[in-house]
């Protein structure tokens, strides 16, 4: 391959894959090639206990557009595609799940719509090939709530096929399980969203790695990808907010105490009012030191080197 910047970089993470592996590249390659471009397909192994790595050290062959990234263990699907965005060279990047569920040949309508000046194009998973109670209504749900807390309307952000252009996926920074809010994540970056609708597959091999059980992950996330994008650089905000409405709750009814002793001479050392106000305060006045604190922290953040969230076995 020659030195200059492939047009594409395709990004698969895998965990276990190894029944998958044999159809997935050359299906994937066979589709790329339709489209005329360079490309390069990065595949990273996120900790298998199979063969997987095997299998994809022998199908990448003499095809040095085929990269290979190898953790050391299982550091999640956030974690691979972030070392697939660092590792990447193109000027488009396409993320593509390593199950057979998504169809490579889709990865064309991905880039027509990038090509109309949008920054990112997200996969719909239409119509979607999982069972009802498992894994659609709680991907429904969860849209859906996704959606109304961060203002990017999207039908299916659990969908890995996505499209972006470099500059802004290799400005994000994820951690945790947030791969699923990255048109979220980069909203704050004021990029253009698409959705198109792409095909899906009901998985025929392998074990699927998701669950009705991360539906608490995500609310988990969600809080975390709220705070992140609205008050990540102002955490005073938020708290200050938090403090000033309880310790002014606390303030009142401290005045009306001092008012029902002073001058309706009724004893209030014993009343549980007392002691809530008193608490109130308190917690007000906590509330705002965490924010003095938390806006310490975020400017400390901002002005140091920031960790890696992976750590590479083995590169070829």
């Amino acid at each position: 391959m020659s030195s200059s910047s492939p047009e594409l970089s395709i990004i698969i993470p895998l965990m276990n894959e190894e029944e998958n592996i044999p159809e997935l590249i050359p299906r994937v390659c066979e589709a790329l090639n339709t489209l005329a471009r360079s490309y390069e397909v990065i595949l990273i192994d996120d900790g298998s206990t199979d063969r997987t790595w095997e299998l994809l050290k022998k199908v990448r062959g003499e095809d040095e557009r085929i990269r290979l990234i190898r953790f050391r263990k299982n550091f999640g699907q956030t974690a691979a595609l972030k070392a697939g965005f660092d590792a990447s060279r193109g000027k488009v990047i396409v993320t593509l799940d390593g199950d057979l569920q998504n169809d490579p040949r889709d990865i064309g309508k991905l880039l027509g719509a990038l090509e109309e000046g949008y920054d990112i194009v997200s996969g719909w998973r239409y119509p979607r090939q999982d069972p009802f109670l498992s894994r659609r209504l709680p991907s429904i749900i969860a849209n859906g709530v996704i959606s109304l807390t961060t203002q990017v309307k999207l039908h299916d952000y659990g969908c890995t096929l996505k499209a972006f252009r470099a500059e802004v996926a290799k400005n994000l920074d994820l951690y945790g399980e947030m791969h699923r809010f990255i048109p979220a994540i980069a909203s704050w970056m004021g990029v253009t969203v698409a959705e198109v609708k792409v095909s899906h597959q009901a998985r025929k091999r392998g074990k699927s790695k998701y669950g009705i059980s991360r539906t608490l992950k995500v609310l988990l996330d969600l809080i975390t990808v709220k705070f992140l994008l609205s008050y990540s650089t102002k955490p005073i905000q938020i708290f200050g907010l938090m403090g000033l409405l309880t310790g002014g709750a606390g303030f009142l009814l401290s005045i009306y105490l001092a008012f029902v002793r002073l001058f309706l001479h009724h004893p209030i050392g014993g009343r549980p009012l007392l002691l809530l106000s008193v608490l109130l305060i308190f917690i007000g006045i906590q509330f705002i030191t965490m924010g003095l604190l938390a806006e310490i922290q975020i400017r400390t953040y901002h002005e140091s080197q920031k960790k890696s969230i992976y750590v590479i076995k083995e590169e070829i």
